[in-house]
């Protein structure tokens, strides 16, 4: 008897907490001893803040973490099955994407390979004489997927988007931003240090000895320096008049007389390139003075070092242990390592997505939710079409039309592709892990490259179905929304309308308000780089996100260290923008459902906001948030929740705020789309 009561009362504090934490909004996340006025962010997530640690492999945690968690579990399913298929037709995705993860998951013959994956680059390298060796080498690096100096890549021409041409872009470098390497503050200093010792480790694991190791280090260091210095910031790079510098092949020759496109692009294939977007010409400026002005030793020391640490990931264990030492603890803060299984699952996410993410769709997304979701992006264009028509008194008639213009033409996507990608020509096999990567990388660079020269595929997409996100491609003027991404708490089908719209709502909002954030906005209807705004109308609207940059900048996020309202200005205006229109949108469906009851206490209002709060939540480790305010362009979670809101009378009515830290005067609140 006491076995079973012992059962029931076991399976009854289960399905409790199941249903607690099936909840769309759960009060026992918010904290009540909070002022909503004072700080909505808190009293929205405090008690889920307090209960929710980051987890030891994590630098920090929130709501999209538990989603991706979610489906990574289904993902290691369906990679756990094709692995042990051994009668998958020979060809097929799932026999490659079976066979990928195979060879990562085998980690002991990874461990008895030591670095001899790398032992013929590294000798090639070393065998290099002159400049021209060096050409031909980082040619070579970029056609295996080693991102060496910088990038090229086909994409669209900004002014023209029906065409598609080639793009060379900044690069090269081993820290995550220019700013690593110029700084002087102290912390900034000591993540060089780390980094020297990082680079001195990793060079001591293939053979130096101590000495030459943190010689060879310190002289990465230096050259990546150089290129750091002739970088343009984030900021700039936000910019597309700014990076758009189109050149023909004579032009090119001409910008930089020590490097040969015409050689370069034949030794990719490439040869139907003529014409190239040059999105940062002082960087180039360098490169061409490198070429020249430093020592062939020192290529070679660079060229060696982002083989060894492009590769590290598929090498022997003491290779993966000291890249997530540098990479993980020290710039973010994680304290372990996550299990193979998920570090091969990202591997595969970034070679063969599609062919994992097909299966994926079949097995969790419904037509069903296909259609919801597009009743409710077009519920949202609906909304921010009333906006534009009635609630922007500062637009004159002209821009007006061509705003509602830009807003009818966007090209929805929402799940899937309609056209998966064809990986028939790429080989996976059994026989080893890094070659495996290495070949899939070599299939997306040569695909990629094929398209250059050739009009524009608007079916393609830019991120795979299993990724929970959403974006919008201003070449394109298409907004997506992935399949992984509809679903709680973004958007639950057994959720009332108001969590709906303050979640998926907001996300849709959010995606269309990028096409009028500060760099959308200066993209036509068509996806080219084209003002159509009147002169002072433009003016009014950069006054309007004059007032919401400043906002920004005044948040400190930690220690002394500021958001950067210039770096975060799309984000933050595709949050305002979006809340705001998802409120609209939210209205109009309640009118047509009347007698719309409180739930738990908390009116349709109210749980609206409170939906949008608990996408934002996030624990932070110090480190990993000092990182995003450097180099991300998303404010923090408690500014993404706070920021917009206090901008918003309709917060204050759904909360009663009639005073309180978030209340400021009308005339100080920014207001745009």
């Amino acid at each position: 008897m006491k076995s079973i009561l012992s059962l029931l009362l076991a399976c009854a504090l289960m399905l409790t907490a199941q249903t607690k934490q099936n909840l769309p909004i759960d009060p026992a996340n918010i904290d009540r001893t909070v002022n909503p006025c004072d700080d909505f962010y808190l009293y929205a997530n405090g008690n889920w803040l307090k209960n929710n640690p980051i987890p030891a492999e994590y630098s920090n945690w929130g709501s999209f973490n538990e989603l991706n968690e979610k489906n990574s579990l289904v993902l290691k399913e369906i990679l756990d099955g094709a692995a042990a298929n051994k009668k998958a037709k020979k060809g097929s995705n799932l026999q490659k994407i079976g066979d990928i993860f195979a060879m990562g998951m085998d980690s002991a013959t990874i461990e008895k390979l030591g670095a001899s994956p790398i032992s013929v680059d590294l000798k090639r390298i070393a065998s290099i004489k002159d400049a021209e060796g060096v050409k031909k080498e980082i040619a070579y690096l970029h056609s295996i997927g080693v991102r060496v100096l910088f990038g090229f890549f086909g994409t669209q021409d900004a002014k023209d988007s029906k065409s598609v041409i080639g793009q060379v872009s900044q690069g090269g470098l081993g820290l995550p931003d220019r700013d690593y390497y110029t700084a002087d503050d102290d912390k900034s200093k000591k993540i060089r240090e780390e980094y020297l010792k990082y680079v001195t480790n990793m060079f001591t694991l293939t053979g130096d000895d101590a000495a030459l190791a943190k010689s060879n280090a310190a002289a990465v260091l230096a050259f990546e320096t150089r290129l750091a210095k002739a970088s343009f910031t984030r900021v700039e790079r936000r910019d597309p008049e700014k990076n758009y510098n189109k050149r023909n092949l004579v032009e090119l020759e001409q910008m930089t007389p020590n490097f040969s496109w015409k050689n370069y692009f034949a030794a990719l294939n490439a040869a139907q390139v003529t014409v190239v977007n040059v999105g940062q010409p002082p960087f180039f400026a360098q490169v061409n003075t490198m070429l020249a002005a430093v020592p062939v030793s020192d290529w070679q020391l660079y060229l060696r070092w982002k083989v060894i640490s492009s590769s590290a990931p598929a090498l022997r264990s003491a290779f993966v242990a000291e890249q997530f030492r540098f990479s993980g603890t020290v710039l973010s803060g994680t304290k372990e390592m996550l299990p193979r299984w998920k570090r091969i699952l990202g591997v595969i996410n970034g070679t063969m997505g599609e062919a994992l993410g097909e299966l994926y769709v079949a097995k969790t997304f419904t037509p069903e939710a296909k259609k919801k979701a597009r009743e409710m992006v077009d519920n949202l264009i609906a909304a921010f079409r009333e906006h534009i028509n009635t609630k922007l008194d500062w637009m004159d008639d002209s821009t007006r039309t061509a705003a509602l213009h830009k807003l009818e033409s966007f090209t929805v996507k929402i799940g899937y592709t309609d056209k998966w990608e064809d990986y028939s020509t790429l080989k996976i096999d059994r026989a080893s892990y890094l070659e495996n990567i290495r070949r899939a990388n070599a299939f997306e660079f040569r695909t990629d490259l094929a398209t250059i020269g050739k009009p524009v595929d608007r079916t393609k997409w830019g991120m795979t179905p299993q990724t929970v996100n959403a974006y919008y491609n201003s070449s394109m003027n298409e907004i997506v929304f992935p399949a992984a991404i509809l679903q709680p708490p973004f958007y639950d089908p057994k959720a009332d309308d108001a969590v709906n719209y303050g979640g998926m709502g907001s996300v849709i909002g959010h995606e269309l308000t990028h096409g009028f954030d500060d760099q959308g906005s200066k993209y036509d209807a068509e996806g080219n780089l084209k003002m159509w705004w009147t002169a002072e109308t433009r003016k009014k609207f950069e006054a309007r996100v004059a007032v919401l940059e400043n906002q920004y900048n005044s948040y400190v996020a930690i220690d002394s260290m500021h958001v950067n309202g210039k770096l975060t200005n799309g984000e933050n205006i595709a949050d305002l923008g979006g809340l705001s229109i998802a409120f609209t949108a939210l209205q109009k469906v309640l009118d047509r459902r009347p007698n719309i009851q409180t739930i738990d206490g908390f009116t349709p209002a109210q749980r609206f906001f409170l939906s949008w709060a608990q996408v934002w939540r996030r624990n932070y480790r110090d480190e990993a948030l000092r990182l995003q305010v450097r180099t991300d362009p998303h404010s923090p979670g408690t500014f993404r929740t706070n920021g917009p809101v206090l901008n918003m009378q309709d917060f204050f009515d759904a909360f009663g705020c009639k005073e309180g830290k978030l209340v400021r005067p009308v005339n100080e609140r920014a207001k745009i789309w």
